[in-house]
Formats: structure tokens, C-alpha cells, sequence
């Protein structure tokens, strides 16, 4: 058994799927329904990131999370940024952490953990 798919709720399939897709050179697995899309790494193998049209509110310090594994953590945080993540305020996150806690642009947290530590 393997993880084939995570899958992230959203308001807005469209600015989540060009984000999604910009932030982790995947592309779409097949045309989007109006309420589902599934996208896939543009090169290689690895899980799935699926997008349901499905309205909720994002939590804070929700009980699963992405950690994407960065050899350019500075740089993939600025990114990101410029891509519309933004960076919650995080105060029990310990000083030397080896990750950076971003949100995407509708609430959903990940983390960009520097991949050289």
C-alpha cells in the first residue's frame, strides 16, 4: 500500500489549482471537473495532489499538514510568497527549526523544511 493522493478542500478550484501547480511543477492528471481536480508531478513519480470543491475553514494547527523538502529554502519560501502563500504567525515554532510554516492562499498550512538538515 502507498499514499496515492492527499487531498486538500477548497473555495476556489481555479487560484488553488494555478498555485498548487506553479508552487510544485505538477500538472493536471486530466481536465478538472467543476468540483474535483487531481494533479500529478510534472516529472517523476510521487503522490498526488488532489483539490475538492468542497467549502470549510481552514484550521490553525491542523492534524495533517504538507512538508515539502527544500534544497533552496530561502529562495522556495520567497516563491511561494510571490505565488500568494503568506506566513502565519506561528508562536510555539522553536527558534532553530529546520522548517518555515506557510499558508496557501486560502488558509491551508505546509511546511518548507530545508532538505540540507
Amino acid at each position: 500500500m502507498r499514499i496515492g493522493s492527499v487531498v486538500f478542500r477548497v473555495d476556489d478550484l481555479d487560484k488553488q489549482l494555478a498555485f498548487w501547480m506553479e508552487a510544485l511543477d505538477y500538472v493536471l492528471r486530466a481536465p478538472p471537473d467543476d468540483d474535483w481536480a487531481s494533479l500529478r508531478p510534472r516529472a517523476g513519480s510521487g503522490p498526488n495532489l488532489s483539490l475538492s470543491v468542497r467549502p470549510s475553514r481552514p484550521q490553525d494547527g491542523p492534524r495533517i499538514h504538507l512538508d515539502l523538502y527544500s534544497d533552496d529554502q530561502a529562495g522556495d519560501v520567497a516563491r511561494l510568497i510571490g505565488l500568494g502563500a503568506t506566513r502565519p504567525v506561528e508562536p510555539n515554532r522553536p527558534a532553530d527549526a529546520d522548517y518555515v510554516i506557510l499558508a496557501d492562499p486560502e488558509g491551508n498550512r505546509f511546511c518548507v523544511v530545508d532538505a540540507r538538515s
